[in-house]
């Protein structure tokens, strides 16, 4: 069981144990890729994931790690950018980004302001009512861009009337 994976132009990849580093313009990127009986090797312009074990088991691993190789290689070539909608109807919601901390304030007229940090080589930016994180890992990316969405969640209310809060309308450049 092996899959093949072509190495766009542009991108720099090498293998050191099982730990595959990808360069490109954009940055970039490593992961660890041991698992037990699955092995990749970099021949020429391709990347080629094996596995010795047979059958359903085999195949889901090869095809998971095809998938985040991919990703990687997506991310330091193009990027992923995540956009978020800043909505209220009842009192005016003010986001900030200190570094790596994202403040939202005055959400429904709390006196706190709730607080979330996005990772390491993820950057956001408020332009308007929208939020943009962008960054070149998209596992990283997307978990700052859902734990600013989950910073304005509210439990207990009708969705239908509290509209309020922060909401992911675009993910990775393909709108929800």
């Amino acid at each position: 069981m092996f899959t093949k994976i072509s190495i766009p132009q542009g991108v720099e990849a090498k293998k050191e144990g099982s730990v595959l580093f990808v360069k490109g313009l954009k940055g970039e990127l490593n992961r660890d890729f041991d698992y037990p009986r699955i092995d990749f090797k970099i021949d020429g312009k391709e990347l080629i994931f094996s596995s010795e074990i047979k059958g359903k088991r085999g195949k889901m691993m090869v095809n998971t790690f095809a998938s985040h190789a991919k990703n990687m290689m997506i991310g330091v070539t193009e990027g992923y950018v995540y956009k978020l909608k800043i909505v209220f109807s009842h009192f005016p919601i003010n986001v900030k980004i200190n570094g790596i901390d994202v403040v939202v304030e005055n959400f429904f007229g709390e006196k706190k302001p709730r607080k979330t940090k996005i990772f390491e080589g993820v950057e956001a930016k408020v332009e308007g009512d929208e939020i943009i994180v962008t960054g070149v890992d998209k596992e990283k990316t997307a978990q700052s861009a859902a734990n600013i969405e989950l910073v304005s969640k509210r439990s207990g209310y009708d969705k239908r009337r509290f509209q309020d809060g922060i909401y992911i309308f675009e993910k990775a450049g393909n709108p929800v």
